[in-house]
């Protein structure tokens, strides 16, 4: 690097303003790898680019070369996880306020509301991963990259069997089941992606979309956990609570 080799013989730190060029410049570099990471592109699509792209350079390249129809549905397809991501964290508040008296609301209403939320978020996010899924075996029945048999048949299958188990589970564990599943299911197309599998753009498309859902994921298992009822807080254990004293004091009295 330039201001590094400038300096090569001297000490790094010998002047402020050398420092922070050497920073920012090594900082630069690094981001210019995470973006190659994240493209996941293969050899020849990324051989046209100069080796010191930026980040913000290479990802904005990547983003201009995916249809914008596969951009705007996308997007559009993750709008209701973000929907009932944040409809869980509202009605696990609402939910926790009914359960200690603070809400008018009746608290077993509103915990089969936000149980039903959380039913409607795991099973979207199951459908998600089982349509990303199947999109490799478009790409096998399209030909792209030539034919690759099993490998990417099985590579589409996975998914669904592995989000299908995943709505038998309590929706607390299946949103983090199913976050493991999205995660493992980009780096499995990052690697394809490198393979030449898919187009050039896809890993970097699937990764942002991953983010996003990856993030709904997290906002919801921590409101969840944050603002939803408190175990032992409700109605139903109060009530138990105080039955249980009532049947002690009277054991005292008769004692």
């Amino acid at each position: 690097r330039t201001v590094a080799s400038s300096v090569s013989n001297r000490p790094a730190s010998q002047s402020f303003e050398h420092a922070k060029k050497n920073i920012q410049e090594e900082l630069g570099g690094s981001a210019s790898i995470l973006a190659r990471v994240i493209a996941s592109a293969s050899t020849n699509s990324l051989a046209d680019m100069p080796a010191e792209i930026t980040f913000l350079g290479l990802t904005t390249d990547i983003a201009n070369r995916v249809p914008k129809p596969a951009m705007i549905l996308g997007l559009a397809g993750a709008l209701p996880y973000v929907a009932t991501a944040g409809m869980t964290v509202y009605l696990a508040h609402q939910a926790s306020l009914a359960a200690t008296g603070l809400s008018t609301a009746d608290a077993t209403a509103a915990m089969a509301v936000l149980q039903q939320a959380l039913h409607i978020q795991t099973t979207y996010g199951a459908v998600m991963l089982s349509f990303l899924g199947a999109l490799h075996w478009g790409m096998e029945f399209s030909e792209l990259g030539g034919r690759k048999g099993y490998s990417r048949l099985l590579l589409g299958a996975a998914p669904v069997l592995y989000a299908w188990p995943t709505l038998a589970l309590d929706p607390i564990y299946a949103l983090g089941a199913q976050w493991i599943g999205f995660s493992a299911l980009w780096f499995a197309d990052a690697q394809a992606s490198r393979a030449g599998w898919t187009p050039g753009w896809y890993s970097q498309y699937r990764f942002y979309l991953t983010l996003l859902v990856g993030s709904c994921i997290v906002g919801s298992l921590a409101g969840a956990t944050y603002f939803g009822p408190v175990p032992g807080h409700d109605q139903t254990s109060r009530e138990l609570a105080e039955l249980r004293a009532k049947r002690y004091q009277r054991y005292r009295e008769e004692g």
